[in-house]
């Protein structure tokens, strides 16, 4: 067979070589023997040695920075109305990146990443401002007392109310600069975040899961509001979710049409205790005279923003302007009561004491008809297939988990991730002698008998006592072939892993910042980061909003990053997973080689000759394009078998076979 000239031309100088000692080029008989010599490599990183992240100096904006294997692309301090209040989650829509903050919301123009334009600064307070998107709809969750329905800054004095709003708000952004406030839905417990599902089955509604941590509020305030154990009330609004209908065609009927009860039968789970910094830490504030309540089962340090307003309480009823002595005993007196209030129904002496009440939040995957619950003390595998009556179909505890906070799945649903916030995210959990399998990531493998644990991941860098760090948000990055994460830890930073093996995830890239005070705990840190069309999005507490890029590396090509990010979405909601499907690409396909080579699951002569036939491949066009790129699928896929990842090199073969028929 005589190559097409275009193809001749484009041999590379290796494929030469090869033909020469009796190989061939494209359209030839033989190939390399593509069997390794050796066995398969784990992924290797060379991590930077002493870690640039301990020791950072600190600043609320000038702080010390340490990165590796990642691009400062931008960072945007907050608008002056939202200065100095959390910003919370993220959701994407378009070039739009929609910030929540305490305050209310902030849309960001980023489709100039490098510098971000702040689109609208909408203020309408409530805690925590979680917010999703879909269509032209922005869903917002509030669960603190203090939030009201008109969006005013006042707040709400009253214990019962008719001004609080405690639920999810829903706003008509067809003109994203004008957000337009059209619904809410009210909840016993308030919405302290949400899940946006969209049933693949359904396209004239979304659904919400609503996930309330707050106490119950009175039925004075929200009629059929009960606090009461389900056997005394089968109406009690603990141990539920809410699920809420959202009708596209008219968004201002949304309304609940279900409480799933997914907590049944399930115990109190096993939990540890405390690590040797936390009891130092103790003990120091109560030689200090610190307010100390045991709360859950340990003893806990109040902070004084939570402190301040109860001795102010009391002093104000016993007409002092200042508390006394005696005020600051009272509350002492007083703390074992709230605690017990705090901490719910815990079963009695005879038996073990009742497990979660709520869902911190909740992860769905519709391409797969699960959702992944990370339900305070239990992690949950749900099926979805029925979005308004979510079933649960395993649940899992760990006493090494304090409180599982949110879920991630790998992109072909075989594998999920659950992340730990031990406390609370407010505490510093990342010192040097926290145990590494605390306030950290569990990863489990899916299976038809429920999920199995496989193991642990925690950013590896010690942090300071002045730096709230533990594990927070995140979300997968599309690259092709592997399952690579980026998560959020606070003040802990940003960091990247590879968990493709579940037994042994790997870091490959970090950020991160010094302390945002020198003297104390300051806020600061990032809560959530994303990727979203090419870029990596963190919502940074305090400090505003930082975009970062992929580099290329030894553990990651420029191919691979160059394949992620073909993969585009219209909009984004980290909760309501996508799949992640990549369009034929002469870069989706050189991934996959750089893949074989790292791993060295095929040998060096075959990796050269597929490179070769690629280069030529591309330099050619229409029909001898797709002839010689069918001609390389089938030789690819026959060679399979005498690799040491055959299901790799197949994939790589229909990603060949997928440029050949322009795909």
């Amino acid at each position: 067979m005589t190559l097409p000239t275009p193809l001749r031309l484009g041999l590379t100088a290796g494929v030469v070589a090869l033909v020469g000692c009796g190989g061939s080029s494209m359209g030839g008989d033989a190939t390399p023997d593509p069997a390794p010599s050796g066995s398969m490599r784990p992924l290797e990183v060379a991590a930077p040695s002493p870690d640039p992240r301990v020791g950072l100096g600190a600043g609320m904006f000038d702080a010390e920075e340490a990165v590796w294997n990642l691009r400062v692309v931008s960072e945007t301090p907050p608008p002056e109305a939202f200065v100095g209040i959390t910003n919370s989650d993220l959701a994407f829509k378009g070039p739009y990146a929609i910030q929540g903050n305490y305050n209310g919301v902030q849309v960001w123009d980023i489709s100039n990443p490098a510098s971000p334009e702040l689109t609208t600064a909408y203020v309408c307070p409530a805690s925590q401002s979680d917010v999703s998107v879909y269509g032209d709809l922005l869903f917002v969750s509030g669960e603190g007392l203090g939030g009201r329905l008109d969006c005013s800054a006042e707040g709400v004095q009253q214990a019962v109310s008719q001004d609080r709003l405690r639920g999810i708000r829903i706003f008509d952004i067809t003109d994203i600069r004008n957000p337009e406030y059209i619904a809410n839905v009210q909840t016993c417990r308030g919405s302290h975040t949400h899940t946006v599902l969209k049933d693949p089955n359904d396209d004239d509604n979304v659904y919400i899961y609503v996930s309330g941590s707050a106490p119950v509020r009175p039925s004075d305030e929200l009629a059929g509001c009960s606090g009461a154990m389900p056997e005394e009330d089968p109406n009690s609004a603990l141990f539920r979710i809410e699920v809420i209908r959202v009708p596209l065609a008219n968004p201002e009927a949304a309304a609940i049409v279900s409480s799933p009860r997914i907590f049944e039968d399930l115990v109190a789970p096993p939990s540890h205790g405390l690590s040797p910094a936390d009891l130092e830490q103790i003990e120091e504030a109560r030689a200090r005279g610190a307010f100390v309540a045991d709360l859950f089962g340990q003893p806990r340090v109040l902070p004084d923003r939570f402190v301040r307003p109860l001795l102010d309480s009391i002093a104000d009823a016993a007409g002092r302007e200042t508390p006394t002595a005696a005020d600051s005993a009272a509350l002492r007196d007083y703390l074992p009561t709230w605690a017990a209030q705090i901490a719910g129904p815990q079963g009695g002496n005879d038996g073990p004491g009742r497990g979660p009440t709520q869902c911190h939040d909740i992860t769905v995957y519709p391409e797969i008809g699960l959702a992944g619950g990370a339900c305070e003390g239990y992690g949950l595998l749900l099926d979805i297939s029925d979005p308004v009556n979510p079933r649960r179909i395993d649940a899992v505890a760990d006493s090494n988990f304090s409180y599982w906070h949110s879920a991630t799945f790998s992109n072909d649903g075989s594998k999920v991730l659950f992340t730990d916030e031990w406390g609370g995210g407010g505490a510093p959990k990342c010192r040097a002698s926290d145990p590494m399998e605390w306030g950290a990531n569990a990863i489990f493998t899916v299976g038809d008998d429920g999920i199995r644990f496989r193991s642990y991941y925690k950013m590896p860098a010690p942090q300071t006592n002045l730096e709230n760090c533990v594990a927070h948000n995140g979300s997968l990055i599309p690259i092709p072939g592997r399952d690579v994460m980026v998560q959020s830890w606070y003040q802990g930073g940003i960091s990247i892993f590879d968990w493709t093996d579940p037994d042994r995830p790997v870091e490959i890239a970090f950020h991160d910042r010094g302390p945002s005070d020198a003297d104390r705990m300051g806020s600061g840190g990032s809560w959530s980061v994303y990727w979203y069309n090419g870029v990596i999005v963190s919502s940074e507490i305090a400090r505003g909003l930082d975009i970062f890029e992929l580099v290329p590396s030894d553990v990651l090509s420029q191919n691979e990053i160059d394949a992620a990010n073909t993969v585009r979405f219209d909009y984004l909601n980290s909760q309501g997973q996508p799949s992640y499907t990549w369009p034929a690409t002469f870069s989706l396909a050189r991934a996959y080689v750089d893949q074989l080579e790292r791993s060295r699951a095929a040998s060096s002569p075959w990796i050269t000759w597929v490179r070769g036939e690629l280069t030529a491949a591309e330099a050619a066009s229409g029909s001898a394009r797709s002839s010689a790129l069918r001609s390389l699928a089938d030789r690819i896929a026959g060679d399979a078998g005498d690799t040491l990842d055959a299901d790799k090199v197949r994939t790589l073969a229909d990603a060949v076979r997928g440029l050949a028929s322009g795909e």
